[in-house]
């Protein structure tokens, strides 16, 4: 996915349009120049002004009190649907506990395309979801040649998600700016590769901005 970012400021007033295809998104410090802007896109493309952001991209935006929450409900339904785990029973964990991720009586799966297409969609909840980030990334080492314990294992945080569509992430309406980073790792606990798994996250006022789980 390229969104592409336009960024203007005059006098102190920023303004900022992301474009996708033909999705635009124009937000600013100043009502006047946003309103100017979408006039001026309007005469060049007539666009249709959808008003307040409620959806953009997959992502659903709410907005309470203390800030704005980002959640991606709507597509996990309908991933929960496509699958057929939309009334499946759920878990409290993202993958079964003691899971082996390795197993030479566990048949590999004829079908892997269904499994990386899997994959993949899990992949975009990531966005809104730092709680996936470590299961998604352990899952999609096996992509290559997965086997049915693998699959056992998409179908685990299948399950996770049933019991978590609302989750998301909260961008706090906090004046405090300030950059945390936190990072870990579990020192080549891999049993198969004994490399190490790290993960990091980026916080800015409090708020999630970048996260990520990687071997």
């Amino acid at each position: 996915m390229i969104i592409v970012f336009f960024l203007k400021i005059v006098d102190g007033q920023m303004t900022i349009v992301a474009i996708y295809v033909d999705d635009i998104l124009v937000i600013g410090s100043d009502p006047t120049s946003v309103s100017q802007l979408k006039t001026f896109l309007h005469k060049q493309f007539t666009i249709k002004d959808l008003g307040f952001l409620n959806y953009f991209l997959g992502l659903k935006v709410h907005y309470p009190n203390d800030g704005i929450v980002l959640t991606q409900r709507k597509y996990t339904q309908e991933l929960l649907a496509e699958t057929g785990f939309l009334d499946a029973k759920p878990v409290v964990t993202q993958l079964p506990q003691n899971m082996k991720f390795s197993d030479p009586c566990s048949p590999y799966l004829k079908d892997q395309s269904t499994y990386r297409s899997l994959i993949g969609k899990l992949n975009f909840l990531t966005y809104t979801r730092p709680d996936l980030a470590f299961a998604v990334q352990t899952l999609s080492q096996f992509m290559k040649n997965p086997q049915q314990i693998h699959l056992d294992g998409v179908h685990h945080l299948l399950r996770y998600l049933k019991g978590t569509n609302e989750k998301g992430i909260l961008l706090n309406g906090s004046t405090n700016l300030s950059l945390h980073a936190y990072s870990d790792s579990d020192w080549a606990a891999c049993p198969v590769s004994r490399r190490s798994v790290t993960g990091y996250v980026i916080l800015f006022g409090g708020s999630p901005i970048s996260w990520k789980s990687k071997k």
